[in-house]
């Protein structure tokens, strides 16, 4: 699943996996999803989200950043837009997700049980844009700005 190629995010990612080993301690927020960045440098940053069952994002991308999710704990669907509709993805612990800088999806915890995952952006998330499917396409919702809205 993962290579030893530092350039490799999802690699990055489960170098992160063990939240005993995090400089923040994991947490869980019953009135909304958990996260804290774990570390940042030139290359990639790293973050730790947690969820409670129910929790989950807004149809999103990353502002031009590249990525890896990898799930540690739990049980995330991820559902990406293709065909003008959601297709969703379940991922089980230690299953993980590449993407692009192009890629939109939604990340939920539709499981009875909490999750952890850690995610890797190239280059650091300075924004993401929140979209809606309208008719089968995407409009857009709002844009976050890093240090604004997270």
């Amino acid at each position: 699943m993962t290579s030893s190629d530092p350039s490799d995010l999802l690699a990055v990612a489960a170098r992160w996996a063990d939240p005993t080993r995090w400089p923040v301690p994991l947490r869980f927020d019953r009135a909304e999803r958990w996260y804290a960045r774990l570390a940042a440098g030139a290359e990639h940053e790293v973050w730790a989200l947690s969820w409670l069952p129910g929790q989950g994002t807004d149809l999103h991308d990353h502002g031009g950043s590249a990525g890896a999710f990898l799930v540690v704990a739990g049980t995330l669907t991820e559902e990406t837009v293709g065909g003008g509709r959601l297709h969703p993805h379940r991922l089980a612990p230690g299953a993980g997700r590449r993407f692009g800088p192009r890629h939109v999806h939604v990340v939920t915890n539709r499981s009875a049980e909490p999750a952890v995952s850690v995610h890797v952006y190239r280059p650091a998330l300075r924004r993401m844009t929140r979209y809606r499917l309208d008719a089968g396409r995407l409009r857009v919702a709002e844009v976050a700005e890093a240090g604004v809205a997270w």
